[in-house]
C-alpha cells in the first residue's frame, strides 16, 4: 500500500524570513534614495517638481526590497515569487465593491471618533497638478501592490497559521496601520482607521485566497478617498 503524500506546508517561509525582510526595509529605502540621487547627479537632472524624485526614491527602494524577497524564495526555497504570495485570479467585482464599502465604513467611523484634519507630509506634497497626478497614480498602483504583497501576501499567512484567521488578520493589519503614523501627522485616529482598513484587505485576501484581490480592493479604496479629497479641495492653478 502506497503511503499518502503529506500535504505541502503553506506558507513555506518562516518568521526568520519576515525578520530578514523587515530588517532590509530601511537599508533598501536608503540605498534606493542614494541610487536615485546619484542618477540625477550623473544625468544632471534637476526636476522642478520634488515629487518626481521622492516617488522614484520609493520605487527604487521597493525594487531592492522585493528583489531581496524574490532571492529568498528562489535561492533558499526554489519557489516562484508571485505564486508563493498568492498573486492569482481575483474576483474583480467583489474586490471593487468591497473597496467602496470599506471607504464608506471608514468614513463613518472617522466622523464618529472625530478624526482631526492634521497637517501631514502627504498634504504638503499636493501643492501642484503634477504632484497630484503622480501621487494619485502611485497611490492606486505601486503603493497598494507593494503594501499588499508585504502585509497580506507575506506576513498574514504566517500569522493566520499561528493565531487563527481573525487574530492573524488583525495582527498583520496593526503594523500596516502604524506604518502610516507619521504620514498622517502622528494621528492615532488615522492609525486606527488604516488598521481597520488593513483588516478589511486582509479579510479579502483570506476569503478569496488572492493577494491580487486585496490589492485591487486597496487600490479602489485609495482612489475613492483621493477623489473625495480632490472634490473638497481647490485644484492648484498649475
Amino acid at each position: 500500500m502506497t503511503p499518502e503524500m503529506e500535504p505541502e506546508r503553506y506558507p513555506f517561509w518562516t518568521y526568520a524570513d519576515v525578520l530578514v525582510f523587515a530588517g532590509l526595509a530601511i537599508p533598501s529605502m536608503l540605498l534606493g534614495y542614494g541610487i536615485v540621487k546619484a542618477a540625477f547627479w550623473v544625468l544632471r537632472l534637476h526636476p522642478a517638481v520634488k515629487t518626481w524624485e521622492l516617488l522614484l526614491d520609493q520605487f527604487a527602494g521597493y525594487g531592492l526590497l522585493f528583489g531581496a524577497l524574490y532571492a529568498i524564495f528562489r535561492l533558499q526555497y526554489g519557489r516562484p515569487f508571485w505564486r508563493s504570495l498568492a498573486w492569482n485570479r481575483a474576483p474583480l467585482f467583489k474586490a471593487v465593491l468591497a473597496g467602496a464599502a470599506t471607504v464608506v465604513a471608514v468614513s463613518l467611523l472617522g466622523n464618529a471618533i472625530h478624526t482631526p484634519n492634521t497637517d501631514n507630509p502627504m498634504l504638503d506634497l499636493l501643492k501642484d497638478r503634477t504632484s497630484i497626478v503622480l501621487i494619485a497614480i502611485f497611490g492606486v498602483t505601486l503603493g497598494p501592490l507593494c503594501e499588499e504583497l508585504a502585509f497580506r501576501g507575506f506576513l498574514q499567512p504566517l500569522l493566520v497559521r499561528s493565531l487563527g484567521p481573525v487574530p492573524g488578520i488583525l495582527a498583520a493589519a496593526l503594523p500596516f496601520g502604524i506604518l502610516h503614523f507619521q504620514e498622517y501627522g502622528n494621528s492615532w485616529n488615522h492609525v486606527l482607521l488604516i488598521t481597520l482598513a488593513g483588516a478589511a484587505f486582509g479579510w479579502m485576501r483570506h476569503v478569496t485566497g488572492s493577494t491580487k484581490a486585496a490589492t485591487i480592493m486597496h487600490g479602489v479604496y485609495n482612489a475613492l478617498f483621493f477623489a473625495a479629497f480632490l472634490a473638497q479641495s481647490k485644484w492648484p492653478a498649475r
